[in-house]
């Protein structure tokens, strides 16, 4: 596949690329993580000051008029780096949806503030319930005069806790399982009977329950139409997907270059461990599966950007590919390490973890095999 970039955008990957080596080691990342409220203020206006935040946003609001080839090179080096920030709850989930369904008033007020870094968005889709079904939903909002009454808990929300707005799915209408009669509201969480709890992840990030209890939302707090959610809930899972599969690459290399380089180092029977021919094989395995996922990730990105007629047939074969490669690489990179390899002072667990959570995140390999099969 021949993947030309574009003089702005080998610019924008280099200025990622920088960044990451200059300011997430893994010294760097574990003081952040520690930290409230869990990731780096400094970097995240570093972020908007060097435009990132505003590359997928329309001209018209300050922004760029980037598309999900941009998110992509953006989050390939962040997943090299692990990167704590919000930018996937933010600019790729939370964004999205703002911009399909958000009127032009909501638009002026939030989207030059995101690209600022003064506002930020995450969306609430999962429930305990539901799988990884995005229409599974038993939030309901029902009419109540001018506006909707909520009752409700959002699942595993990332970032919450620091979001100056929730986006939720709910249910207005339908059965349980219907794809209509979902509705998107834009929520402020400090409205009364929301409660926040957030916590850590496994992986370092931070995710949040989002308890609802008889929550009084205005009615023009509707992103689109009322019942008419799914849609556009589906496109942001799609961009969310691309995003994270980008970063399971940029996972993926490290692991793969840290252990070619830990086996050229180790010496066993006074030889290096890469002198073994089964670990030669082993690691060679390792390259032939990142380099597909990333052939892959180019193939989907670019249907999906060019609107192809099976892209979302390919995305679903790429989560399914990211997810089982991703395992078996984290898996090998582990056992190359030896006991190395399970010590939180060492970086290949942390990927590893990372690469475990991007598997569970909208659907894992299996869910997204039955859907490229179905």
């Amino acid at each position: 596949m021949n993947f030309v970039l574009t003089e702005e955008q080998q610019l924008i990957q280099d200025s990622v690329a920088r960044f990451i080596q200059e300011n997430y080691s893994l010294e760097q990342r574990q003081e952040i993580a520690a930290t409230s409220p869990g990731f780096s203020e400094a970097h995240w206006q570093t972020m908007a000051e060097l435009g990132w935040l505003s590359l997928t946003l329309p001209g018209d609001f300050e922004g760029f008029d980037g598309n999900q080839i941009d998110t992509m090179l953006i989050m390939e080096q962040f997943g090299k780096g692990l990167v704590l920030e919000p930018y996937l709850a933010n600019n790729v989930l939370g964004t999205r949806v703002l911009l399909d369904g958000g009127t032009d008033e909501v638009k002026k007020d939030l989207i030059p503030r995101i690209a600022a870094g003064e506002a930020q968005l995450t969306l609430g889709y999962a429930e305990e319930q539901a799988g990884y079904d995005l229409h599974d939903v038993v939030t309901r909002a029902q009419r109540e005069g001018d506006g909707f009454t909520v009752n409700g808990r959002k699942s595993m929300v990332l970032h919450a806790a620091t979001a100056d707005y929730i986006i939720i799915s709910t249910r207005t209408s339908g059965g349980q399982a219907d794809k209509e009669g979902i509705t998107l509201f834009l929520l402020d969480p400090s409205l009364e009977g929301v409660t926040v709890t957030g916590f850590p992840t496994v992986d370092g990030l931070q995710a949040a329950e989002v308890e609802l209890n008889n929550v009084t939302i205005p009615a023009d707090a509707i992103l689109g139409e009322e019942g008419a959610g799914f849609g556009i809930l589906q496109a942001a899972a799609i961009d969310g997907i691309l995003a994270i599969c980008a970063e399971a690459v940029g996972a993926m290399e490290i692991l793969y270059k840290d252990t070619v380089e830990y086996t050229q180092e180790r010496e066993q029977f006074d030889h290096p461990l890469s002198d073994f021919q089964v670990l030669q094989h082993r690691m060679v395995d390792m390259f032939m599966e990142y380099e597909q996922c990333k052939s892959l990730l180019y193939r989907a990105t670019l249907e999906v950007v060019q609107q192809g007629a099976d892209a979302i047939r390919t995305v679903h074969a790429l989560k399914h590919f990211v997810g089982k490669t991703g395992i078996m690489i984290g898996e090998n990179a582990v056992q190359l390490h030896g006991g190395m390899g399970m010590t939180e002072e060492l970086r290949v667990g942390h990927y590893f973890k990372r690469l475990l959570v991007i598997d569970a995140q909208f659907g894992n390999a299996d869910y997204h095999l039955q859907q490229f099969a179905a």
